[in-house]
């Protein structure tokens, strides 16, 4: 309004009188406008008298015979930026998402959903029912990779695990339900003997109680393939047999399946932390160990020679198998590789969490979450726990 009656005055020269250039600081003089600045009066304050940051906010007491000493002369004091919530938030060095796990799930052939002892709050699901809801769970919050391990039943185990590359069986059933129902699901499986075989070993067993190498990866390249035939995304190699990485990569690309990734179980140790694991999947040996195949868990160096040959086998993640008494292995792999690392917090470490957190010796979510990650700030880009549900309830507010 003000500019408009400045424009249409009659005037060559319009006097504004009154106008605070002050408060419109905007305006400049023109040719056309003569501005009479008259400065607004100020009112009269009384001065606020100097204030004492030390008498309005008093530093807290400390308590009765605490030494009073001479601040130390620091220059630097890295408590400073743990001092509140928003600044440790902030300087946060190690994020975690659902999207960092990948959720094992067992499954078999009944319709009922078996719980297993050994692992509170796990089940044996039926396959094409308890496995369906399940993953449906997992990808309300955010957990849209899962992991197939088969319970298989003792009448179709063998000695050389022919069940493992039936195209028909359990795993390659699975698979082609959940990708009907979930197109974008990722889908890791399991490359191994044992589920399928009568011996409990991870290969073929000779008469003598050798495991063949060879042998044992000619059947792990069929069952590679029946999987990915079936929709796997990544097939998994958990058998540490020699060169089963490079034969894996040659016979799916060989039928067309160039585009399935290969995990590897780069380093999986002989550790006493999957006994809940064998009884989920009835899966012990039927005698001996698994020494002879399986890392020693008094190695360190010996994972960088497995590191190498899987890389160089084409292997398209490398994982370390257990997670949390192993971070250095996992650390020693992000080291040394550009590949992702993958860590598997395994059924011992999960089933400990879980007895400490019934007995009341821990808070079972607290410590879930910060082995989770701590298995994160090692250097793994993405965890298998059977806690993938649960700790991604947690991290998006939900308490179930």
């Amino acid at each position: 309004m003000m500019g408009s009656t400045i424009l249409n005055a009659p005037c060559t020269v319009q006097i504004i009188k009154s106008l605070d250039c002050q408060n419109y600081a905007g305006l400049r003089p023109s040719k056309n406008f003569q501005f009479n600045c008259v400065p607004t009066p100020t009112k009269s304050r009384t001065p606020r008298p100097y204030c004492c940051p030390s008498l309005c906010h008093p530093k807290p007491a400390a308590p009765a015979g605490t030494p009073v000493v001479p601040s130390l002369p620091l220059s630097r004091r890295p408590r400073r930026n743990r001092r509140s919530p928003v600044l440790r938030a902030a300087f946060q060095e190690t994020s975690i998402s659902p999207s960092n796990f990948v959720y094992p799930l067992f499954i078999h052939e009944g319709e009922e959903d078996t719980p297993i002892g050994a692992m509170p709050g796990c089940y044996r699901l039926g396959w094409r029912h308890g496995l369906v809801e399940e993953v449906a769970k997992a990808r309300d919050v955010g957990v849209n990779s899962i992991v197939l391990f088969p319970k298989v039943p003792d009448a179709l185990k063998s000695s050389t695990g022919d069940e493992a590359y039936n195209e028909n069986g359990l795993v390659p059933r699975s698979i082609r339900l959940l990708k009907d129902k979930f197109p974008d699901l990722i889908i890791y499986t399991d490359v191994a003997l044992d589920p399928y075989s009568s011996d409990g070993h991870d290969g073929i067993v000779r008469e003598d109680g050798v495991i063949l190498n060879d042998e044992t990866v000619h059947q792990l390249c069929k069952q590679a393939v029946a999987q990915a035939r079936a929709g796997a995304d990544v097939v998994s190699p958990s058998d540490m047999m020699d060169g089963r990485v490079g034969a894996i990569r040659a016979a799916l690309d060989a039928e067309g399946f160039q585009h399935v990734s290969i995990m590897s179980y780069t380093a999986k140790y002989a550790s006493s932390f999957y006994g809940p694991f064998r009884e989920a999947l009835d899966s012990n040996p039927r005698f001996g160990d698994k020494k002879t195949y399986q890392m020693n868990p008094a190695n360190y160096r010996e994972a960088l020679i497995e590191t190498q040959e899987d890389e160089s086998e084409g292997a398209d993640i490398l994982l370390v198998k257990p997670g949390l008494p192993y971070l250095d292995i996992i650390r020693l792999l992000r080291d040394n590789s550009s590949l992702p690392v993958a860590a598997y917090q395994v059924s011992g470490e999960y089933s400990m969490i879980k007895a400490g957190g019934v007995l009341k010796m821990i808070d079972e979510e607290r410590v879930m979450m910060e082995s989770l990650l701590c298995l994160r700030r090692a250097g793994a880009d993405i965890i298998l726990t059977y806690f993938a549900l649960q700790a991604a309830r947690c991290l998006c507010g939900e308490k179930r």
